[in-house]
């Protein structure tokens, strides 16, 4: 999509939801993939469509209205939008693609599909910064309010605390560990509401820990980045290798779906493992440079992305 169309789409907030994503606003049947081609098949349930387009049409609604208010920041708000599509659409690749109906078959596609939101969709969209555009398409004394509620110590320290190292660490580390239990991946795919809650506990552990590495970029945090980052890639190589080079299936639900895929199941974990391993592995080794190389050659580290909501209120008027 060039410049002057995602320009002319975001003048009409609306249009620019139902060109992005036209499943959401035509079709909310979702494919079932034991179906005849149902693993080859895009499917989106009714309550993902409609959050999905929601999502999608506030971020536009509050872009419009960033652009034309703070005429001092525009480079800084299209940077911003572009990472969020990007990561908005990634989001939809692993949730409504044939990546989805394919990850009831195979426990590779579930892996890949599982990796996409979290080491592509998440990054990309704290990058996007979607609270603040999304305060944005709210009404001004809406917004107000908000902001001041936001700055109440009752939801400031709860929310600094699991965005701080530890808590996006634990959140991330948690979540991965804990689904990966046999007992409680073989119940997710077994229970649709578990599955979707499984995907949704992914994204949102994976969106706390970036938060945590590139939310608030300071020599300190920074360094905390870093170790967080590092860490992370140590627990997931791990786990990965353990799927990997383990002479058992641990999912036993494979068996009977992955021979339907064309797969031998134990091969299918098999690289599923190395999918959490190797990629997973690439991209926490490259944030972790990316942060040592800001923290050793920058005097001085300030987020472009990293501008507090009074702030932006301040310079709109």
């Amino acid at each position: 999509m060039g410049s002057r169309s995602m320009r002319r789409l975001i003048a009409h907030p609306l249009a620019a939801t139902l060109a992005v994503f036209p499943a959401i606003a035509f079709s909310h049947g979702a494919a079932s993939a034991t179906e005849d081609g149902g693993w080859l098949q895009w499917s989106v349930g009714p309550l993902l469509a409609e959050l999905l387009a929601a999502t999608l049409f506030l971020y536009v609604l509050g872009l419009r209205r960033l652009l034309a208010r703070t005429r001092r920041a525009q480079a800084l708000h299209w940077k911003r939008a572009t990472f969020f599509l990007l990561g908005w659409g990634a989001m939809v690749i692993a949730l409504c693609s044939p990546l989805d109906s394919l990850g009831a078959a195979l426990f590779s596609a579930h892996m890949l599909q599982h990796e996409v939101l979290m080491i592509v969709a998440a990054p990309l969209l704290v990058l996007g910064r979607p609270l603040v555009t999304w305060t944005w398409a709210l009404p001004g004394g809406w917004r107000r309010r908000l902001s001041g509620g936001i700055r109440h110590p009752a939801v400031h320290a709860p929310w600094q605390a699991i965005t701080s190292p530890i808590g996006g660490w634990l959140a991330h580390a948690g979540t991965l560990w804990v689904w990966h239990v046999p007992l409680f991946f073989e119940s997710a795919l077994a229970h649709p509401w578990l599955h979707e809650m499984q995907h949704a506990s992914f994204l949102a552990g994976a969106l706390l820990f970036w938060w945590s590495v590139i939310g608030h970029i300071t020599p300190k945090s920074t360094a905390y980045a870093v170790l967080s980052l590092f860490t992370t890639m140590v627990h997931t190589s791990v786990l990965g290798a353990l799927l990997t080079l383990s002479p058992a299936l641990w999912f036993t639900s494979y068996a009977e779906t992955a021979p339907l895929a064309g797969a031998d199941p134990l091969q299918d974990q098999q690289l599923g493992g190395l999918i959490m391993w190797v990629p997973g592995a690439v991209a926490y080794v490259i944030g972790a440079l990316v942060s040592g190389a800001r923290l050793i050659f920058s005097r001085e580290i300030r987020s472009y992305v990293d501008i507090p909501f009074s702030e932006m209120e301040r310079r709109s008027q």
